[in-house]
């Protein structure tokens, strides 16, 4: 049975993410797991254990503290989301002590999940840029796919899948099985995106592009080549455009000078972007 994992922090995003994921998993017949990772706060975690006993009493009742609220507040979110899918599916939950990425990167281990699912950003400053820096990390390295949901976005149903690669060196990173099985799971349209800043013919673009399109031949893609300078504006308004219901990406892992010379295109995307975007790793 295929498993999708909500990762969640109780926060309003992440609680929009958790309503996406149990729509979802309706539609493709999922169960769902949901998933809270709690840590000490710095100031706790900072104490010396050896200054006194008052202390280490204080930390376990801290660490009791915050696993009961988890406890509580995943307990509501299973029997919310119970009652809005009529409960249709199953819902597990998981609450773990540690690092956010470690932890869900084991559970994924475990699990293999069908895809893991998270809020993209918070509703307040300090929450977009801490809840939205650990989205992009995540992104970036966990090698399940990966959805990410803005706030405002409701699941409905996915009809229009956009794939947006640069076509160069993206043969050896292209999943194609998992997007044949996604777009056929959800019987959608898949628009294949390729996005370059100058309009000139290159072999190896034009050969690795008909490579991507035989390999996905069964879902009967659309091909696109739109050229811009500003390559995130220019995706991001071809999925307004299109009406596009979820923009899947393939993170690159570029070496310390790429960091320091570009600026991350996974990062913009993910924290801008209207509609859920799926992160895909070979």
């Amino acid at each position: 049975m295929k498993t999708i994992i909500v990762a969640t922090d109780f926060s309003d995003a992440s609680y929009n993410a958790a309503q996406y994921a149990a729509n979802m998993a309706l539609g493709v017949h999922a169960n769902l797991l949901l998933l809270h990772v709690f840590q000490m706060p710095l100031i706790y975690a900072q104490v010396p254990m050896a200054v006194s006993g008052e202390s280490v009493i204080q930390v376990a009742a801290n660490e009791n503290h915050l696993k009961q609220n988890a406890e509580k507040n995943i307990q509501y979110l299973k029997n919310e989301l119970s009652k809005r899918t009529g409960s249709k599916i199953d819902i597990e939950t998981e609450i773990r002590y540690g690092v956010f990425f470690d932890e869900l990167k084991a559970v994924c281990e475990i699990f293999h999940p069908y895809a893991v699912v998270m809020g993209s950003q918070g509703t307040t400053a300090a929450t977009r840029l801490f809840f939205g820096e650990h989205t992009v990390y995540t992104t970036k390295n966990l090698k399940w796919p990966l959805i990410t949901v803005p706030v405002d976005t409701k699941y409905l149903t996915v009809k229009h899948i956009a794939l947006a690669c640069d076509f160069d060196e993206s043969i050896d990173i292209t999943p194609f099985d998992e997007i044949k099985m996604l777009v056929s799971d959800l019987d959608a349209s898949l628009h294949i995106l390729n996005i370059g800043k100058k309009d000139v013919f290159n072999p190896e673009v034009y050969f690795e592009s008909n490579y991507i399109i035989e390999k996905l031949a069964s879902v009967k893609p659309e091909y696109h080549f739109i050229t811009a300078e500003n390559i995130d504006e220019a995706i991001i308004a071809f999925v307004d455009k299109n009406n596009i219901d979820l923009l899947m990406i393939l993170p690159k892992r570029h070496d310390l000078l790429d960091k320091l010379m570009h600026r991350s295109h996974t990062k913009q995307l993910v924290l801008h972007s209207h509609v859920p975007v799926m992160s895909l790793h070979h």
